[in-house]
C-alpha cells in the first residue's frame, strides 16, 4: 500500500485587511503554523509521499518572513522524512524572478526531502512500483489543461501513477476557467489518482469514475464561505485497478462562523459557544434594543473583542452593527426614585420623542435618554446614588 498526504493552497503570506489589526497578525500566523500541524499528521501516519500542489505562497514573490519561515519549518522537522513537493500554482507561478527559481536562497535553504517542482516533464519514483508526475503553473492565468499534459500510461506499465497540477474543473457555460482541467483527466493519462489545488473547500469532483481527482481544500480557512476548509486528504493506494481510499484530515486552528443575532438571547447564547478562542466571527446585531439591553450589548461586545487590559473571548471578531437599532422612548429603564430633576428630564424626552413628526429629531431625543442612562449606571457603578 502506497500512503500520501495530499494538501494546498497555503497561501503564505496572505493578508487580511477587513479584520482589526491583530486580528491579521493571527490569521497570517496561523498559515505558517499549520505546515508543522501537517508535517506531524503525515509522520503519524507514515506516508510515503507529501504533495503540495500550488499556491504555498499567496503570490510569487513574497515576504523574506514567509519563505524564511517556510524553511526554517522544513529545517526543523529533522530525522527520517518522506519526501515532499512543493508545486507552483498560479497565485505563485514559476517564473525566473520568483521564489521558486533555482537561485533564489528560498531553495537553497531547504532541506534535501523537499522538492520544488520546476520542470515540466518532473517525475520521481516514489516506490519500486509507484512513480508521481507533476507539472507547475508558470504563469497567474492559462487556458492550457495541465493534466492533459501529463504522460500518458505506456502498454505495460502497471505502476502505480500519481499526477500532481494546480486548476479548476469548475465547468459552466460562459465562465472563464483558469487552468481547467478534464473531470476524467486522470482515467484518460492511465493515472490512479490525481492531486490538485486551486478551490478551498476538500471535495472530490470524480466520485463516480475509477480515479480520484480531490481537492483538499486550503489548510486554514481564508473567508467565511469555505465550509469544507481546514484539512487535508489522506490517501491509500492499494493495487493498480482497484480506488484509492481518500480520507479528509482536519488540521486547521481556526474555525470561521457567520452569526446573525436577531435579539438578546441569540447574542448571549453566543458566549457559550465552546473554544470561543479558536474562531473567528463575523457578528452581525440585527435587532431593536431598550437602553437597558443597549447597556448590556455593549457589555458582551468588549466581552468579546477584549480590551487593553483583558483578552477577548472570540479569537478574532468583526463586529457589524450597522442594523442595531435603539428603541425609542425610556420604557422602563429608569428607577422610580430618580431625583425629581431628572425625573422631569426624563419625561420631557419621552414627550419629545412622542410628539416629534421628525424622525431625526426622536432619534436624536432617544440618544439623548441612552446617554443619561449610561451616565447613571456608571455612577451607581463607582458608588455614588443619583446625579
Amino acid at each position: 500500500m502506497l500512503r500520501l498526504l495530499h494538501t494546498s493552497d497555503w497561501h503564505l503570506g496572505r493578508r487580511f485587511p477587513s479584520f482589526p489589526e491583530e486580528g491579521q497578525k493571527k490569521l497570517s500566523r496561523a498559515r505558517m503554523d499549520v505546515i508543522a500541524t501537517i508535517l506531524d499528521v503525515a509522520r503519524r501516519n507514515a506516508v510515503n509521499a507529501v504533495l503540495c500542489v500550488g499556491d504555498i505562497f499567496d503570490d510569487p514573490d513574497p515576504a523574506p518572513d514567509f519563505w524564511e519561515g517556510l524553511a526554517k519549518t522544513f529545517r526543523n522537522h529533522g530525522g527520517q522524512h518522506p519526501p515532499l513537493f512543493l508545486i507552483p500554482g498560479n497565485h505563485d507561478p514559476l517564473t525566473p524572478e520568483s521564489v521558486w527559481a533555482p537561485g533564489h536562497v528560498f531553495r537553497k535553504r531547504l532541506p534535501e526531502w523537499v522538492h520544488v517542482v520546476d520542470r515540466d516533464d518532473f517525475m520521481y519514483e516514489l516506490a519500486p512500483q509507484a512513480v508521481l508526475y507533476a507539472r507547475p503553473c508558470r504563469s497567474k492565468a492559462g487556458e492550457n489543461d495541465l493534466a492533459m499534459a501529463l504522460p500518458a500510461r505506456e502498454p505495460g506499465d502497471e505502476r502505480l501513477r500519481i499526477g500532481c497540477v494546480h486548476g479548476c474543473t469548475f465547468d459552466v457555460d460562459g465562465y472563464q476557467t483558469n487552468f481547467p482541467i478534464r473531470r476524467d483527466a486522470g482515467v484518460q493519462r492511465g493515472l490512479d489518482y490525481l492531486a490538485i489545488g486551486d478551490t478551498h473547500s476538500f471535495r472530490d469532483v470524480t466520485e463516480n469514475l475509477p480515479v480520484p481527482t480531490v481537492y483538499p481544500g486550503a489548510p486554514e480557512p481564508t473567508s467565511f464561505d469555505e465550509a469544507g476548509a481546514g484539512r487535508v486528504a489522506l490517501v491509500a493506494l492499494f493495487r493498480r485497478g482497484l480506488r484509492p481510499r481518500v480520507d479528509a484530515e482536519p488540521v486547521a486552528f481556526w474555525r470561521w462562523i457567520d452569526v446573525r443575532c436577531r435579539d438578546m438571547n441569540e447574542l448571549r447564547s453566543l458566549l457559550t459557544t465552546p473554544d470561543l478562542d479558536r474562531h473567528v466571527v463575523r457578528l452581525h446585531l440585527d435587532m431593536t434594543v431598550s437602553l437597558s439591553e443597549e447597556s448590556e450589548v455593549e457589555r458582551i461586545l468588549r466581552d468579546l473583542r477584549g480590551t487593553d487590559a483583558t483578552h477577548g473571548r472570540v479569537g478574532v471578531l468583526v463586529e457589524d452593527v450597522s442594523n442595531l437599532r435603539l428603541q425609542v422612548g425610556s420604557g422602563d429603564a429608569f428607577p422610580e426614585d430618580l431625583p425629581p430633576v431628572l425625573k422631569d428630564t426624563v419625561a420631557r424626552l419621552d414627550r419629545l420623542v412622542a410628539e416629534a413628526m421628525d424622525e431625526s429629531e426622536k432619534a436624536k431625543a432617544t440618544r439623548a435618554l441612552a446617554h443619561l442612562y449610561k451616565l447613571l449606571q456608571s455612577h451607581d457603578a463607582t458608588g455614588g446614588r443619583g446625579v
